[in-house]
């Protein structure tokens, strides 16, 4: 018996990552995104961990290539939350090594990592039960 295209549809949506439909993210969470894609990011996830038990609401993910474009990045996330909504981050670490930057706005944690050490360290994993929003280039 073949299967309706309906079945396979549901099968898919079943498959694919954890993402509320509609969701939308705070101003400053979609600010940081898009000046990481802004500077090419790779890879790039929100996690939301309000019902995950975090110490903040949400964790930026992505990517760099080399450690120039890794300081792109976070420089980028920078410069337009505090041109754009006056946002400072309360603290930032791992600029010097260039191999996992953070970036902590309270309510928000961006974390740029070199492949290596986003590989090493799994983030998502370790978040697992977190809501996981897929942000694509096209963004």
């Amino acid at each position: 018996m073949a299967k309706t295209k309906g079945a396979r549809a549901r099968k898919t949506a079943a498959a694919a990552p954890r993402k509320r439909a509609g969701a939308r993210l705070p101003k400053a969470v979609t600010a940081s995104v898009q000046a990481a894609l802004d500077k090419k990011a790779e890879d790039v996830v929100v996690l939301d961990l309000r019902k995950a038990g975090g110490f903040t609401d949400y964790f930026v993910i992505c990517t760099g290539g080399n450690a120039r474009q890794i300081n792109a990045i976070a420089d980028s996330v920078r410069e337009t939350l505090t041109r754009d909504l006056g946002e400072r981050p309360a603290l930032a670490e791992g600029i010097k090594r260039s191999e996992w930057i953070l970036l902590d706005y309270f309510n928000f944690v961006v974390h740029v990592f070199s492949r290596d050490c986003r590989a090493f360290y799994g983030l998502e994993r370790l978040w697992g039960n977190a809501e996981r929003h897929e942000i694509s280039p096209e963004a």
